[in-house]
């Protein structure tokens, strides 16, 4: 059992490479769509309390 595991890690290493590179791709693409998010609702924020002011 233990020798196929590692037969097919060794046989296949690019494709676990290029899953962990897309999975941190992801990861950053879905932080920087959640910062930008976050972002646009303080924007909004800031114009409201400005018009507030005036």
């Amino acid at each position: 059992m233990e020798n196929g595991v590692l037969n097919f890690f060794e046989s296949n290493s690019i494709y676990i490479v290029m899953f962990i590179v897309l999975v941190i791709w992801l990861g950053i693409f879905l932080f920087l769509n959640n910062t930008d998010k976050k972002l646009k609702v303080l924007e909004k924020e800031l114009k409201e309390k400005k018009n507030d002011e005036k």
